[in-house]
């Protein structure tokens, strides 16, 4: 083993983790790359080639990768896990009425735990991905996840789930570089075709961006089932028809399949009457939001209120809020009212650049 320790790294066969092994490699680590499958394509009803980080030739650009530089790599099949876990809640939340939020189950419930399994079973001390964060061991004497130098890619919002124990033993040797830098790395070690990888924000098993045919496709019944429902406005008028409540996510305004005149606003969902209920733009503002299964990162809890940033989706800004813990449960005062909170998602909380934590946005207020 080498000086620097043995670490696991995490290699789609895209420019970021392949940098980040390469990288880690040349700094003296002994590196094992490995490659999970986290689904298949072809179960899932897409009609195009399949492409990302599950595809056979991104699978195959990981191990060249290794081979050229001299360290093993290998194949994880998560597949049973993956869907078992992240693609039977992505189908329940809507299925519930609700948005999901299956980047931040995959990293915190899945991919995490496989790499850690994985690397006990390989002697390795440490693991490594490619995204675009830092971490830190604070003086509280907990690890503390911040943002990546990249503002436009840091991905500090879908790592809030990650335990403190996993956190341990975590590099991102990614987190003080931009995009531009990594591909220009990729470049400089000869590796143009990875280098000019076009890039995917598209859900990874969701072919072809088609959730509605997902979901269709996972569960054949579900037009059956629920079937077409009325469309609302705030004060309970009839305005419409719609063809069931689970394709419509909080703050949509295309595809809905109705015409009133001015732009309008999917502002709630009412999954016991198939509802969805319609507004314009104002009337998604809201002052308040409760979040639960909170996981805290940079404290062990917060014993008053505190002000933060607060996220309530991945390119969100972050508005100014005060934070009020109540158990698992954390109350949001937003300064300012923010619009189109989706229950569902993840709202994510920071101080400064830290991460302070994270949870899934809740529909209805709880009594304490």
């Amino acid at each position: 083993m080498s000086k620097r320790g043995r670490v696991l790294v995490a290699m789609s066969g895209g420019v970021d983790s392949s940098v980040a092994a390469v990288m880690l490699h040349e700094q003296g680590y002994e590196v094992i790359g490995i490659t999970m499958k986290t689904w298949d394509y072809a179960s899932s009803g897409g009609s195009s080639k399949e492409t990302g980080c599950c595809s056979l030739d991104s699978i195959n650009d990981a191990r060249t990768l290794a081979v050229n530089y001299g360290f093993p790599h290998y194949i994880l099949d998560i597949r049973s896990e993956f869907g078992d876990y992240v693609i039977d809640n992505f189908v329940d939340e809507y299925i519930a009425g609700r948005t999901p939020n299956p980047c931040v189950l995959c990293n915190t419930h899945i991919k995490w735990e496989a790499l850690m399994k994985r690397a006990d079973k390989l002697d390795c001390e440490f693991i490594a991905t490619g995204h675009y964060a830092n971490i830190r061991l604070h003086d509280n004497g907990r690890y503390v996840i911040s943002k990546g130098r990249d503002e436009n890619k840091d991905q500090s919002y879908v790592l809030w789930g990650v335990s403190q124990e996993n956190l341990a033993r975590t590099q991102f040797p990614l987190g003080n570089f931009t995009k531009k830098e990594i591909r220009q790395m990729a470049l400089d070690m000869g590796q143009k075709e990875i280098a000019n990888k076009s890039e995917s924000y598209e859900i990874c098993f969701v072919p072809d961006n088609d959730y509605r045919s997902f979901l269709r496709h996972k569960r054949p019944t579900i037009d059956q089932e629920i079937g077409p429902g009325n469309f609302l406005l705030s004060d309970g008028t009839v305005v419409g028809q719609h063809i069931g409540y689970p394709y419509f996510t909080i703050g949509q305004r295309k595809g809905l399949g109705i015409a009133l005149g001015k732009p309008m606003f999917v502002i709630e969902i009412l999954p016991e009457s198939n509802s969805v209920v319609l507004g314009e733009e104002h009337e998604l503002e809201r002052g308040q939001a409760f979040v639960r299964d909170v996981n805290l990162v940079k404290y062990a809890s917060l014993d008053a209120p505190m002000e933060a940033i607060t996220k309530i989706r991945y390119k969100d800004s972050g508005a100014i809020s005060t934070l009020t813990q109540h158990g698992s449960i954390m109350q949001v005062d937003f300064e300012h009212q923010v619009k189109g909170i989706a229950p569902g998602q993840s709202a994510v909380f920071y101080e400064g650049d830290d991460l302070l934590g994270g949870g899934f946005l809740m529909k209805d207020a709880p009594t304490f």
